[in-house]
């Protein structure tokens, strides 16, 4: 079994900065790739990024591309997403989920469905 326990959501203002982490534990987490998804009311789940379990390949979303980061600590298994230039079209509960066995890519094209994921953490970008 596979736990996942997100931290590090809150409010911020637009512009700023906010970074996610994402504590995992479980022995299938170790051949798991690790994403980070939101979920705004109303809208689908957005996958935002996602890392591999081997070779640290990564994956974005198109609205993360160019402002965020995933990075993954194995030896503290932990997932971390830096956000950077935030905007309110960021606002959202932040989820991170694993799914086994997958590329990075195959994960945040939401071709296979997740295996584990977290409670999620509130993101609040506004003035």
């Amino acid at each position: 079994q596979v736990q996942l326990v997100e931290s590090g959501g809150g409010h911020v203002q637009p512009g700023g900065s906010l970074t996610l982490s994402c504590a995992y534990s479980g022995a299938p987490a170790n051949s798991a790739a690790i994403g980070w998804f939101r979920q705004v009311p109303g809208k689908e789940r957005e996958a935002i990024a996602c890392i591999s379990h081997n070779d640290g390949k990564t994956h974005y979303g198109a609205s993360a591309r160019g402002r965020f980061s995933i990075s993954r600590d194995f030896a503290k298994h932990t997932v971390s997403l830096q956000m950077n230039n935030l905007s309110t079209d960021d606002t959202g509960v932040y989820i991170c989920g694993a799914v086994r066995l997958v590329t990075a890519q195959a994960m945040c094209l939401q071709r296979f469905n997740i295996d584990y994921e977290g409670q999620g953490v509130q993101v609040t970008v506004s003035s």
